[in-house]
């Protein structure tokens, strides 16, 4: 993955930070996404959000629902902001990711809007089970703690 960050064409577009707070992931999955142009080109202007976005198996097909694309200025046929987006995976994929949602009770959280070293954009998703609020409290004074022993550490040298 190093290799990627130096390359010029890998750039991260959008960033769901709030989801490894509020899901516990067990299990990430690299998937394509289908856009339009305009779509493609207001990502490459790095306006785009994933935060309240969430991923859905309906009718044996991946889909990407309430992420937002800003509108791109300059497109003569502009697309919807929120539209559902459809998302591409093996068959083998989905039927893994139907069986982790609709058996196991799992949720499929996007983590990660980028494009790859090839210049296509692409999503990572997370296979995650919500954390209740007492999970979310021990990661917090987990980070915490972790904060407090690098200062310690710090100030002994």
């Amino acid at each position: 993955m190093a290799k990627q960050k130096s390359d010029p064409n890998y750039k991260v577009i959008a960033e769901n930070r709030r989801a490894r707070f509020d899901y516990a992931i067990e299990d990430d999955l690299e998937v394509g996404i289908i856009l339009t142009g305009s779509e493609v080109k207001s990502l490459r202007e790095n306006t785009a959000n994933i935060a309240e976005s969430y991923a859905a198996v309906e009718d044996g097909e991946l889909w990407l629902v309430n992420s937002y694309i800003a509108p791109y200025d300059r497109a003569m046929f502009s697309h919807e902001e929120r539209r559902r987006r459809k998302l591409l995976v093996s068959k083998k994929e989905l039927a893994g990711l139907w069986s982790d949602t609709q058996r196991k009770g799992m949720t499929l959280v996007p983590l990660v809007l980028y494009f790859n070293h090839k210049g296509l954009a692409k999503m990572k998703i997370g296979i995650a089970k919500g954390k209740k609020n007492q999970d979310k409290r021990e990661t917090q004074a987990k980070r915490d703690w972790n904060r407090q022993k690098q200062r310690l550490l710090k100030e002994g040298h």
